[in-house]
């Protein structure tokens, strides 16, 4: 992406951290119901001429504060099964559809998606509340740093900051709960692609881990962990991890489709570009929308999902949109 470094100083006289952010508002998702199940003529999502990415991606973890090993095992396990098979409907077949959108040169989005290095930021080395901006900087220690540095990797790397339920981060739980942008040579010496998402356990589950947490405003009393209040389980135990599942999914989605906020999103302002998740906040299964997740699975625990991923594990990830069909779609679709 070197060759498209001009394109950063062009984006850094903008409101560059207003855009590009998953934010799972439950206002939006039960009041304006911000989304399209059902295909729509309404949705102008356009090309913008900028580059997917197209080729095989290496994923880079850095894990930023102390992490329950159980949880880091639940996402790792999502990562690979982007690219190992599960029965389906799969991770993999989720991905098929955000692999419709391409470039100018008409290549799709790869299919390719490798989890080739992790980074454990354990001391929290820009301490517990961290800016937007201070991300770079986080992506730069993981790079440097001795022992277990990553690789700087400008040609095909994606880096995945996760932070722990014991970290603050700008405008998490009031506005985002996740977001993707790409770095400025002046902090990290290159323009690489990343996504930051925050674990949400202790800080605002009924924002970014629903539907396995209420909002705290809906009225509904609290969900008990024997999945009273008809709360629906979380297919991996945490309720805190299952939701950031979900909020992965987005932005690795719109992150492929849009890395310098100059391809695929809808709107005439690029500060403010609606991506291709974002239009299907929280829909989940055929019928979704307007606050109901849709048709979506239960195992024999009562524990909904609606994806398998590898070693038997069971997912719960909202739809994209689908640029044939015109609407938001998922393999666990009934039509």
């Amino acid at each position: 992406m070197q060759n498209l470094l001009h394109f950063h100083v062009i984006l850094l006289s903008i409101s560059f951290f207003s855009i590009l952010a998953f934010s799972f508002s439950q206002n939006q998702q039960y009041n304006e119901a911000k989304n399209f199940e059902g295909s729509s003529d309404l949705v102008n999502l356009e090309y913008h001429m900028g580059p997917v990415l197209a080729s095989s991606i290496d994923l880079y973890i850095i894990w930023y504060g102390r992490w329950n090993p159980k949880h880091q095992s639940t996402i790792r396990d999502f990562l690979h099964s982007f690219s190992f098979p599960a029965p389906y409907p799969s991770v993999a077949d989720w991905w098929r559809t955000v692999r419709l959108y391409t470039d100018q040169t008409g290549s799709n989005i790869t299919n390719n998606i490798n989890l080739s290095g992790e980074f454990y930021d354990f001391k929290y080395s820009h301490g517990r509340y961290l800016s937007r901006l201070s991300m770079q900087s986080v992506i730069k220690n993981a790079v440097t740093v001795y022992p277990g540095t990553l690789p700087l990797n400008y040609h095909n790397g994606l880096y995945l900051i996760l932070t722990s339920d014991d970290v603050q981060v700008q405008d998490f739980c009031r506005a985002v709960c996740g977001f993707h942008y790409f770095t400025f040579p002046s902090v990290v010496g290159v323009t690489v692609p990343y996504a930051w998402i925050g674990h949400s356990g202790t800080q605002c589950p009924g924002m970014c881990a629903y539907p396995f947490a209420w909002p705290t405003y809906s009225g509904r009393p609290p969900p008990r962990t024997n999945g009273g209040n008809n709360i629906m389980s979380a297919p991996n135990g945490d309720v805190g991890t299952d939701g950031m599942i979900s909020v992965i999914a987005h932005e690795l989605a719109e992150v492929s489709s849009n890395p310098l906020v100059n391809a695929w999103y809808a709107g005439d302002d690029p500060t403010a570009p609606t991506e291709i998740a974002d239009l299907c906040l929280g829909v989940y299964g055929t019928g979704g929308g307007g606050g109901y997740v849709g048709v979506v699975y239960k195992n024999s625990w009562g524990n909904g999902y609606n994806l398998n991923g590898v070693k038997g594990r069971k997912f719960m990830v909202q739809w994209v949109w689908n640029p044939v069909k015109r609407s938001c779609f998922g393999p666990n679709a009934l039509d």
